[in-house]
């Protein structure tokens, strides 16, 4: 069963468990497979990998500018995303400077994209409860620097001549 937050058994309840390490590279790849999905790419860096007693996170944070009037579209090539890969979503923010969409793949992993300020945009994925494990950090190349050792990461600082539009 899932951790306290109330997540879906893993693997459809068939009994198959999952270690930390495991959820850890799943939820590599449900980042990965969103940022994959926008068009134009936006330049991106590893941000915090966290773990407690039975879950994992990782983050994912957008380095490129997206302005207030291209966040709509932004969210929209990701919900369609979410949705077409079966994810429920759980709730959308409509804010127009800090709006946000959370969701939950149907092995209970909680996934949103959220915005911060000046327009950096958060991707995160949150594991059910699973079994303990060792975790290492992403073997993912971010697409632009590492910023390996700066926390926290800078505000984003790549300007799209698509997603910056507008912005400052």
């Amino acid at each position: 069963m899932g951790c306290a937050g109330g997540g879906a058994p893993l693997n459809g309840g068939k009994g198959r468990s999952m270690d930390m390490q495991a959820a850890a590279d799943r939820a590599d790849k449900i980042l990965g497979a969103s940022l994959d999905e926008i068009k134009p790419a936006v330049q991106w860096a590893h941000g915090p990998t966290s773990h407690s007693g039975c879950d994992v996170s990782r983050m994912r944070v957008v380095m490129t500018i997206v302005s207030p009037d291209r966040r709509g579209s932004f969210l929209g090539i990701v919900d369609r995303h979410w949705r077409d890969s079966g994810y429920r979503i759980k709730a959308v923010n409509k804010d127009r400077q800090f709006p946000a969409i959370y969701a939950q793949t149907e092995d209970g992993f909680g996934v949103s994209l959220s915005f911060g300020g000046e327009g950096q945009a958060f991707f995160e994925a949150d594991s059910p409860c699973v079994d303990k494990s060792d975790v290492a950090e992403s073997t993912t190349p971010p697409n632009g620097p590492a910023y390996e050792g700066v926390y926290p990461l800078p505000r984003p600082n790549v300007r799209s001549p698509f997603w910056s539009v507008g912005a400052p």
